[in-house]
């Protein structure tokens, strides 16, 4: 038997703000939504594949010192996709991990950038080859711990 990753549903604060935010920063399409009362969600993907569910169920911002999720991890094409994602995270201000690209270890050739969401959910778009001359900052973990 194999798997694979359907979707990942997240809770948001605030469903529009992180309908924008998914729908600028990672292109998808609404597939399917529901602005009724306490059932508030959007299903965010492409070709009518779901990739991500917002559920507004949560108040404050996301825990990292719980157990649960790490971060997401996207991956695109090439560094080309990482650094247009860059720069368009850049233009809405969001909060990076690390300056810009980097590799995901010494001696990587995958990397991209990490950064929060609105919620503060940890959020990382990489590529799996590019990041060669990237340096890596922190030289004996992944980079994606976000330490």
């Amino acid at each position: 038997m194999t798997f694979q990753i359907g979707h990942v549903g997240l809770n948001v604060t605030d469903l529009e703000r992180s309908k924008r935010f998914y729908l600028r920063i990672l292109g998808f399409d609404v597939l399917r939504e529901s602005t009724e009362g306490d059932r508030r969600y959007a299903s965010l993907g492409h070709d009518g594949r779901p990739a991500l569910t917002l559920w507004q169920q949560s108040e404050g911002r996301f825990p990292t010192a719980s157990p649960g999720l790490h971060h997401l991890a996207f991956q695109v094409p090439d560094m080309d996709a990482v650094r247009q994602a860059e720069a368009t995270l850049k233009e809405i201000g969001v909060r990076f991990a690390y300056d810009g690209p980097v590799a995901h270890g010494t001696g990587r050739s995958s990397g991209g950038v990490f950064f929060e969401d609105p919620d503060g959910i940890r959020v990382e778009i990489s590529s799996l080859t590019g990041a060669e001359d990237l340096t890596a900052p922190v030289p004996d973990a992944p980079t994606c711990g976000f330490f």
